[in-house]
């Protein structure tokens, strides 16, 4: 039998204070002066409480690529950003393009037990590009998959991502698409432009990632079924999702924390560790991407999570692999480039990365409201904490982290998955009293 706790005096999304009970994982009651005698109780004082947190845009490497990240380590890594649920990309090996694929991965984030790991099937059989994958056996199968992505390559072929599109339709999926065209971005290293030109490396131009966006919404609209775009990186691509979206297109699209934060200035350092696809852009392009998640063009925060082994980043520039890990600083920098800057607040943040992202995955179990009857999958953060980042201390494998040494606002002090803390500041819990 599950324990039952009291949460105290939290801020529900920023705003009123309420204590939250938790009982046999849901949220029994929620009010003021709430009294159990036989909860243990969390003193919430100062915290913003939050629906646990959903990431649509995960790679737990696992199976195959267990060096970099396992399903262990990255959803433990999960819960400790406040995470209570994962979407974990296809591109492992064996490549999840098969049901007895996704399954594994279902169970291996079941016996994990840390958060929800909900699979996310290939589009393209073995990520190639070249035929459908058994998209049908993983949408019927136990993991129930209803988001499908080759996330790494792009669908560049314009008659297999309309056959995609068509087919996910059928049971309400959708086909989360890498925008970048191959033939406009081979041996890229860079964002092309200003820095790509003084430090000579091959870039990696915006209209690569505009042209496949502009091609897809309109194939989304031709098809009339759902589109999602992985991790948007540029202005123009801000523009055309905003044009589909006021043409009544059915797409949504993601951004990733570090490039709200960082920019192609960092190259400039020849560090490994920001090499990414899509690259970091310019300064212009990060305000229009932060512009666009206030206005609600960019529909949710995707983190792009991807570890490597420390060889693969331990080297020059152009032999190093693409991403950066970033699960655990996700909730800290959403706060300090969007909600410490006044261009949107907590209660959007729950929408951004909780509610909305659960709701494109179409998993009914997480992203709901902090409401009595509902799962008790929250996130109490301290949006007054400040931390350093040290990549040798974190949960995930991969230690491939931009934010290195930065310090950052906000710190998550519990998560509860299902009422189970899977993360509890030891200072925040008073035992139950005993006679």
């Amino acid at each position: 039998m599950s324990k039952t706790y009291l949460i105290k005096n939290a801020s529900i999304l920023g705003a009123d204070t309420a204590d939250i009970l938790i009982e046999n994982g849901s949220i029994s009651q929620i009010g003021e002066n709430i009294e159990s005698n036989n909860a243990e109780t969390i003193d919430a004082s100062g915290l913003v409480a939050l629906p646990g947190l959903v990431d649509l845009h995960t790679h737990l490497r696992e199976p195959g690529h267990e060096d970099a990240e396992t399903v262990e380590t990255g959803t433990r890594a999960a819960a400790l950003g406040g995470y209570t649920a994962v979407f974990a990309m296809a591109n492992s090996n064996p490549v999840a393009d098969t049901a007895g694929v996704v399954e594994q991965v279902m169970e291996l984030g079941k016996d994990s037990g840390w958060v929800k790991v909900q699979p996310i099937g290939a589009v393209t059989a073995d990520l190639k590009g070249e035929r459908l994958s058994e998209i049908g056996a993983m949408a019927h199968s136990r993991a129930a998959v209803r988001v499908f992505s080759d996330d790494g390559m792009c669908v560049f072929d314009p008659a297999i991502m309309r056959r995609a599109l068509e087919y996910v339709k059928t049971f309400d999926g959708v086909v989360a698409q890498h925008a970048q065209e191959p033939r406009l971005t081979a041996n890229a290293q860079m964002n092309e432009g200003k820095v790509s030109a003084e430090l000579g490396l091959a870039g990696w131009p915006a209209v690569a990632e505009e042209s496949i966006i502009a091609r897809d919404v309109l194939l989304a609209e031709h098809v009339g079924s759902r589109l999602h775009i992985c991790h948007l990186s540029t202005k123009g691509s801000v523009e055309i999702v905003r044009w589909a979206k006021e043409r009544g297109i059915d797409v949504t699209a993601e951004v990733t924390p570090h490039h709200l934060l960082l920019t192609d200035e960092m190259v400039r350092t020849y560090d490994p560790v920001y090499k990414v696809n899509p690259p970091l852009r310019t300064q212009e392009d990060v305000e229009a991407l932060r512009e666009a998640v206030a206005d609600g063009t960019i529909d949710i925060i995707g983190t792009d999570h991807a570890p490597h082994p420390l060889e693969s980043e331990d080297c020059e520039w152009a032999c190093a692999a693409n991403g950066m890990t970033g699960l655990e600083q996700a909730l800290s920098i959403v706060q300090q480039t969007l909600v410490d800057t006044g261009l949107i607040g907590w209660k959007d943040v729950a929408r951004i990365m909780s509610t909305k992202p659960a709701e494109i995955g179409r998993i009914t179990d997480q992203g709901r409201p902090l409401e009595q009857g509902e799962p008790a999958n929250i996130v109490l953060v301290d949006p007054a904490a400040q931390r350093t980042i040290e990549p040798m201390e974190q949960a995930t494998k991969g230690k491939n982290n931009p934010y290195r040494g930065m310090t950052v606002p906000g710190e998550v002090r519990a998560t509860f998955f299902h009422g189970h803390p899977t993360v509890l500041d030891a200072q925040l819990a008073t035992p139950v009293a005993r006679s």
